[in-house]
């Protein structure tokens, strides 16, 4: 069953996460099982989207920040040269995973309806947002530092 609302930027939701195994593009594994005790942003982004771009430098300070106790990983999509994707991610400074996705590798996540599309798992491994658009650092910050007070 999902029941969803929109909070922040984020929609909440409550349905149980699928295990994912993703390999980056330097052919490291990430799983979900890996990462409990930490928060998880998977971010389905392009090269050609202008909000995905936008949300970049975000994604790279969240992730930078310890504090958060958070990873991110970035799959991109929609792509024609694997080699065009990387040099990209390089040039924006990309700190975080960068994985070359494609439908199946996103089906272990969720839909993707649209570029950017975030999901967020909570350090229990479930599924507690996700967001179509571009996200801001801020909205993400204010979600985890409000529920570590809960």
């Amino acid at each position: 069953m999902r029941r969803a609302m929109i909070v922040l930027g984020l929609c909440l939701t409550s349905f149980a996460a699928q295990a994912f195994t993703l390999i980056d593009s330097k052919g490291k594994t990430h799983t979900l099982e890996q990462y409990k005790g930490k928060w998880v942003l998977v971010n389905f982004w392009a090269t050609w989207c202008p909000p995905c771009l936008e949300e970049i430098p975000d994604l790279v300070a969240l992730h930078e920040n310890k504090k958060n106790n958070l990873v991110v990983l970035g799959v991109a999509m929609d792509y024609q040269d694997p080699k065009t994707v990387l040099e990209f991610a390089d040039q924006m400074m990309v700190s975080y995973p960068t994985i070359l996705g494609d439908r199946k590798i996103a089906s272990q996540i969720g839909a993707i309806p649209g570029l950017p599309t975030t999901y967020l798992y909570n350090p229990d491994g479930k599924v507690v947002a996700y967001n179509v658009g571009a996200l801001k650092r801020e909205a993400v910050e204010r979600y985890i530092h409000g529920r570590k007070k809960k």
